[in-house]
C-alpha cells in the first residue's frame, strides 16, 4: 500500500494545472424577451458555470440569431463563484421583425463559447 502513495502524489501533481478546466463551460439554462415601448428587446438571462476566480468565469454571453449573427452582447465584468446560477439582463437589443427565435449563447475565459445554449421563441 505505502507504494501506492507516490503513484497517487505524482497524478495530483499532473492533474493540478488541468484544475482551472474542472469548472467546465458556461451554460445557459434560462432566458426571458420582452419587447420594449421603443421597439427593442430586453433579455434576462440565467448562466450556469463553476466559476473558480478571476483565471476561470463566465464573461459574457451574447443573443445571437439562428444563424448566428450577434444581435446583442451582455459583458460580464466578475466571477459569480457564490451566485449560482446567476441572471443579468440586456436591454436595448435589436431584433429585426422577421427574427422569431434567438440563440443564446455563453461564453468563459477558458473555454470560449460552448456548454448549453437556450432558444428562446420571442414573444411578438
Amino acid at each position: 500500500m505505502p507504494a501506492m502513495k507516490p503513484l497517487a502524489v505524482a497524478c495530483l501533481a499532473i492533474l493540478l494545472p488541468l484544475a482551472p478546466a474542472w469548472a467546465g463551460e458556461a451554460d445557459v439554462v434560462g432566458a426571458e424577451a420582452a419587447q420594449e415601448s421603443d421597439g427593442t428587446w430586453r433579455f434576462s438571462v440565467s448562466v450556469r458555470h463553476g466559476d473558480e476566480g478571476w483565471d476561470h468565469y463566465a464573461d459574457r454571453w451574447q443573443v445571437e440569431t439562428p444563424e448566428g449573427r450577434v444581435l446583442g452582447t451582455r459583458v460580464l465584468l466578475h466571477p459569480h463563484e457564490a451566485e449560482q446560477p446567476f441572471t443579468r439582463t440586456l436591454g436595448g437589443v435589436i431584433v429585426p421583425p422577421e427574427v422569431t427565435e434567438v440563440v443564446i449563447r455563453a461564453h468563459d475565459s477558458v473555454h470560449g463559447d460552448g456548454g448549453k445554449v437556450f432558444r428562446l421563441t420571442l414573444p411578438r
